[in-house]
């Protein structure tokens, strides 16, 4: 019976080794994962074909008869290209009005009709888009015919819905000796818009 304890202590040593051997390994503490980043607030996407309509004020210089202040409006349609924080577009617009360039009676000249081949580039704020925009205008009277010029400006434009924008814009226009006649009319507008994007 001596004989078998040590042989029985050494059989439980080896059968432990193993056991002993497995609680070397290092415990290994909980990763804590970092919190995830806050949410980034998405801006609209300005992509897209768009028309709409306008209305608003035309303070109407001309060195003839001084000036005349009346309303303007129209239509317009257009396209932009959303590049993430910037947007570039072009649009179409033809506004009617009816201000006068000479009051003279031979003859009284009234401004009735511009049109304009538009330029934007506009920075993202939000769900808005503020923008400088300029490009080719053409003018037409009912007396003297019609002439070539230019404008510049700029504008702000919300989305309200997906489908749907609200802006203001305020442009100057330059049509120097209109139509050869020395007159020069320079109209300066300020109009609401309404936008439907498709």
């Amino acid at each position: 019976m001596k004989r078998a304890t040590p042989l029985l202590a050494a059989a439980f040593a080896l059968g432990a080794a193993p056991a002993f051997a497995g609680n070397l390994t290092p415990v290994q503490d909980d990763v804590v994962a970092p919190p995830p980043p806050p949410p980034v607030a998405a801006t609209p996407n300005w992509t897209g074909l768009y028309g709409g309509v306008q209305l608003g004020y035309n303070n109407l210089d001309s060195n003839i008869s001084g000036g005349d202040e009346t309303v303007i409006g129209g239509l317009f349609v257009g396209y932009d290209y959303d590049f993430g924080n910037f947007v570039l577009g072009s649009s179409l617009d033809y506004d009617f009005t009816e201000a006068d360039v000479s009051n003279a009676p031979n003859p009284q000249v009234d401004l009735e009709n511009i049109f304009r081949a538009k330029l934007r580039a506009g920075y993202k704020l939000g769900n808005g888009l503020i923008y400088g925009t300029g490009g080719y205008a053409k003018a037409f009277t009912d007396n003297l015919g019609d002439d070539d010029g230019y404008f510049v400006g700029a504008g702000y434009e919300t989305m309200v819905t997906d489908n749907f924008s609200l802006g203001g814009e305020l442009l100057y226009h330059e049509f120097d000796n209109f139509n050869g006649s020395n007159a020069d009319v320079e109209p300066t507008t300020v109009q609401l818009r309404g936008t439907f994007r498709f």
